[in-house]
């Protein structure tokens, strides 16, 4: 299965980032992938295809994590692009306690490692995806995209868990939450199988 941690920012903040997301350029433009609003959220770590033998290892690793981490208040704000030709992504950038952010990811790394399951080595920059244009969209709209959410700023809010998620892909991606964990606790919130 293929898996990935993250944090997903309340539905207020996600509410308020599609107001902004749909008064882009990219928004209008044909085959653009405009992230649906359901699946945005911040990767601390990427993992890849893990075999199902293996899935309690890496519910260890992300728990202890989630236990020594607290939680930070963050907002999104800002945003870039980055990539090129058809692996051109519009981002929205994370605000705010990001050093606490920083920390986790290399925690959930750390564990990850430790146990022998596969992590992605990219070094981790806090972000929210929101779309992948690709070399759909101009140059001047991706532009003049990146100029509108510079002045973007969303409401403060605090990130309280820690989520273990399967992707499906596909046309279409889905995402599955598998277990979740408050952070600073590391009790789980959420099972699955």
């Amino acid at each position: 299965m293929r898996l990935f941690a993250a944090i997903y920012p309340p539905a207020v903040a996600v509410a308020d980032l599609t107001v902004r997301m749909k008064g882009l350029r990219v928004a209008a433009a044909r085959h653009a992938r405009l992230t649906d609003p359901a699946n945005l959220h911040l990767t601390l770590a990427f993992l890849g295809e893990v075999p199902a033998d293996r899935l309690a290892d890496v519910k260890h690793a992300l728990a202890s994590a989630a236990r020594t981490a607290r939680s930070p208040l963050l907002c999104l704000a800002g945003g870039g692009c980055f990539g090129a030709g058809r692996s051109t992504v519009l981002w929205v950038d994370v605000r705010g306690e990001v050093e606490v952010l920083d920390a986790l990811a290399l925690s959930i790394r750390g564990g990850l490692r430790e146990a022998g399951l596969p992590c992605d080595d990219k070094p981790f920059r806090a972000h929210l995806t929101i779309a992948r244009p690709g070399d759909r969209v101009p140059e001047a709209d991706l532009r003049s995209d990146v100029r509108t959410l510079h002045d973007y700023a969303g409401p403060q809010w605090a990130a309280g868990e820690l989520l273990l998620i399967r992707s499906h892909l596909g046309r279409t991606p889905r995402y599955t939450r598998v277990a979740a964990w408050a952070l600073g606790g590391g009790a789980l919130i959420q099972a699955g199988r």
